[in-house]
């Protein structure tokens, strides 16, 4: 059933191994990744029918291979990661169009952490924005000390846009160590928890247009949700592009697009898998995102590991604000 974490999760412990359809290579996982994504389909928020097994995102050994065609691309026994559902199990069936090898010199808890988080943020800051905002412009990326935004930021600094963000008080420290923002925002966190209060502590759009001269700002990185979003509105320059790209205070509610007309801006809300709908586009991305962290262009931390037996507390750390980078499941 949906529900809260204590209430939709089940661990079985007796589950059978997938059988492998052709095309398709059978994966004996290491990790699986937790994102935000996970909750709202547990919550409901995003339907999937029941039951079904939870994850979208893993990495481990190929064990078994299902093809006669893949063999010069793929082994048994190779390193590989993933995003596809059902990653929280032991054994996951997976198109072979779908694996990414793990580079030597990457461990597997980081290439987990760069499939949704890493891959989001880099079609968040190359293709999504359109070509709407150009090197030397600013941006505005709401929680930039975790999560996929924390990606981002770093990313964007590489395309050359001037990044404003925000953060909690309690990830401030965090957020000035990693330097990726020419501005940040620091808003004091809701009463008894341990996220950003985005509505009362600071004035966003004000903060944003006096640092940008009255002008806005030409991308908007709008992971937050209710929360944000008549901030964003009022934070778009002329031309500028609002891309939500998640729920994490709620979904954005309905508004009128009159409320776009006055700076001629975009809105958009995109989701990942339109960016990475081919196998080329896939192997891109995943390369750009290793290269980047083998140069040390781009850092990227692991917050927790939790034993798959508490998939409920890893749910319940990672709704709570606390998390301060990647949350993955030990398998």
């Amino acid at each position: 059933e949906h529900g809260d974490a204590k209430s939709a999760l089940l661990l079985e412990l007796d589950y059978p191994k997938p059988t492998v359809p052709p095309g398709h290579a059978l994966i004996e996982n290491k990790f699986a990744g937790l994102n935000f994504i996970d909750t709202y389909y547990r919550s409901g928020l995003y339907r999937q029918p029941l039951p079904f097994i939870s994850g979208q995102e893993g990495g481990g050994t190929i064990v078994e291979i299902n093809s006669k065609t893949a063999q010069d691309e793929f082994h048994v026994g190779d390193t590989v990661v993933y995003m596809q559902f059902g990653s929280c199990a032991q054994y996951t069936a997976v198109p072979l169009e779908k694996l990414v090898k793990v580079p030597n010199d990457i461990s597997l808890q980081l290439a987990v952490a760069c499939m949704t988080q890493g891959l989001t943020a880099h079609y968040l800051v190359t293709d999504a924005p359109s070509s709407l905002i150009k090197s030397g412009e600013w941006c505005l990326i709401y929680s930039v000390a975790s999560g996929t935004t924390q990606w981002a930021a770093q990313m964007a600094k590489l395309q050359g846009y001037k990044v404003i963000g925000t953060t909690s008080r309690t990830k401030q420290a965090q957020a000035e160590e990693e330097r990726t923002c020419d501005e940040l925002i620091v808003l004091d966190t809701v009463e008894g928890k341990t996220y950003a209060d985005y509505n009362t502590s600071v004035d966003i759009a004000q903060r944003v247009l006096e640092i940008t001269n009255q002008q806005g700002v030409k991308l908007i990185l709008d992971g937050v949700g209710a929360a944000t979003a008549d901030i964003s509105i009022k934070c778009l320059a002329q031309r500028g592009i609002w891309i939500s790209f998640g729920n994490a205070s709620g979904p954005v509610p309905p508004f009128s697009l009159l409320r776009l007309t006055p700076k001629s801006a975009y809105c958009t809300r995109p989701k990942l898998a339109d960016y990475v709908a081919t196998r080329e586009e896939l192997v891109r991305r995943s390369r750009d995102v290793f290269a980047w962290l083998q140069q040390g262009k781009i850092r990227v931390s692991v917050d927790k590991v939790f034993h798959l037996e508490d998939v409920a507390k890893g749910h319940e750390y990672l709704e709570s604000g606390q998390s301060k980078g990647k949350i993955l499941f030990e398998i």
